[in-house]
């Protein structure tokens, strides 16, 4: 396994949830100071955006693991009665508490990286069926060097824009995301945020995007720029580079 490969697979745990409260705090520690991890985060919550849209939000009950667990364990008891029976009647748990704690966590882990693939097919689908491939990735950096935003350009006058960090905007402020496509036409809106999230920006019919073209959001009087220019302070800025 690649260390890429580890990065989005962890990542793609991590959004979805299949990590165990130890390894999710160890994770989101090193995503800290890990622009990689950051990234195939943002990257991983904009791939499972549609699959958490596609269903209505609902809570399990606290024994659905327990039951799970206890059905898997023993299979042939699961087998035995009529489907109501075999949903609503947990098998009795075996003699050897220590061979059902390990059969139970591989089971949960095999249930886990199930539902997982399940929604990374799906996802995937979606993405090589509805989405082209980004020209150029942008990871914009405040004045301290922490990642705050990334821009994917797509070079067909849209870009994506993927928040990595929380901001608080002012009320009666607004961000605005700029491109410098040459020196000779100078910087260029991209558009104006209405609330910090992943969203698709469409601006002017533009060159298309290159290695190094610097890109960057700044804080703007509402609505945005009134001279056409950046006016207010910069949140974030960074230059493009090639996805290889």
């Amino acid at each position: 396994m690649t260390d890429r490969q580890n990065i989005d697979e962890r990542a793609d745990a991590y959004v979805l949830g299949l990590m165990d409260e130890t390894d999710r705090q160890a994770f989101e520690a090193a995503m800290e100071d890990d622009a990689a991890l950051q990234r195939a985060v943002g990257l991983a919550r904009d791939r499972f955006l549609e699959l958490d849209l596609a269903g209505k939000a609902t809570s399990l009950s606290a024994d659905l693991w327990t039951r799970i667990e206890n059905r898997l364990a023993k299979p042939d008891a699961a087998q035995s009665g009529t489907p109501d029976e075999r949903i609503a009647t947990p098998a009795a748990p075996p003699a050897n508490d220590n061979a059902i704690g390990a059969v139970g966590r591989w089971k949960r882990m095999a249930l886990a990286a199930t539902a997982a693939s399940a929604l990374l097919i799906a996802s995937l689908d979606y993405t090589l069926t509805s989405k082209p491939d980004p020209q150029v990735i942008a990871i914009l950096m405040n004045d301290a060097g922490q990642p705050v935003v990334m821009i994917e350009d797509f070079g067909n006058d849209a870009a994506r824009v993927t928040p990595l960090v929380d901001v608080d905007v002012p009320a009666d402020r607004s961000l605005q995301v700029w491109t410098l496509p040459s020196k000779d036409l100078g910087p260029v809106s991209l558009g104006v945020l209405d609330s910090w999230r992943t969203v698709m920006v469409e601006g002017p019919g533009l060159p298309g995007p290159r290695e190094a073209q610097l890109y960057e959001i700044t804080v703007e009087p509402l609505g945005g720029s009134p001279t056409g220019r950046p006016t207010g302070p910069i949140l974030g800025k960074g230059f493009a580079k090639v996805p290889r």
